[in-house]
């Protein structure tokens, strides 16, 4: 992709998939996220657990600061409504980097 995408699985209790959707698109070095819109996606579709997943159109998969504060902020948000953070992948062309296998969740 030429752009940055941001995707969650939305899980429910038993961690089976209930939805994936593609929230939010940006440019290709950022996009805007908003923890709100997240929170009433999960809420609306009775998720217990999510997995974050954007793409890094540079092709680099290793996380930005702004990713793990990002994470730290969209955990926080979804917390506060029993919903838990199992992972966040961030997509390179050929790497695939998981937040929960580097224990930064």
């Amino acid at each position: 992709l030429g752009h940055e995408v941001f995707a969650v699985l939305f899980l429910d209790a038993q961690l089976k998939l209930i939805a994936m959707e593609t929230l939010f698109q940006g440019t290709l070095a950022s996009t805007t996220v908003h923890p709100r819109e997240v929170v009433k996606r999960a809420l609306a579709l009775g998720a217990g657990a999510a997995i974050l997943a954007h793409n890094h159109p540079s092709g680099h998969a290793e996380p930005s600061r702004a990713d793990e504060l990002l994470t730290r902020q969209l955990s926080q948000a979804l917390a506060l409504v029993d919903v838990r953070v199992v992972d966040h992948l961030v997509v390179g062309t050929n790497e695939v980097v998981s937040f929960a296998e580097r224990g930064l969740l």
